[in-house]
């Protein structure tokens, strides 16, 4: 698994994804329904994880194969991917709720 092909790729979905939901902020008034963005942006992470695995051939659920056989850790592909790619999600995710909160 190519983890910084994959990085690439699901930041550029992401900014992507971010960008719609931006747009779509200046047609919600009510500030609830503005903060369940977030709440969609974070389902769209999960989403484009488990597409981008598919598109590349990776069984999330199956466990990760560490070149390092004495670890005890038995991680799925999932969990390494969600480690590997998380500050990726907050940073994005930090820059939305800004533009959601500043937005009135």
């Amino acid at each position: 698994m190519d983890i910084e092909g994959f990085r690439a790729e699901l930041e550029t979905r992401l900014l992507i994804e971010k960008e719609y939901i931006i747009q779509e902020l200046s047609s919600i008034n009510d500030e609830k329904e503005k903060l369940d963005l977030l709440g969609r942006f974070n389902e769209k992470y999960k989403e484009l994880i488990k597409r981008i695995a598919t598109e590349e051939g990776i069984d999330v659920n199956a466990s990760y194969s560490n070149e390092n056989p004495s670890n005890s850790e038995n991680l799925t592909y999932e969990q390494i991917i969600l480690g590997k790619t998380m500050n990726i999600y907050d940073k994005l995710s930090d820059e939305l709720y800004e533009q959601i909160t500043s937005v009135h």
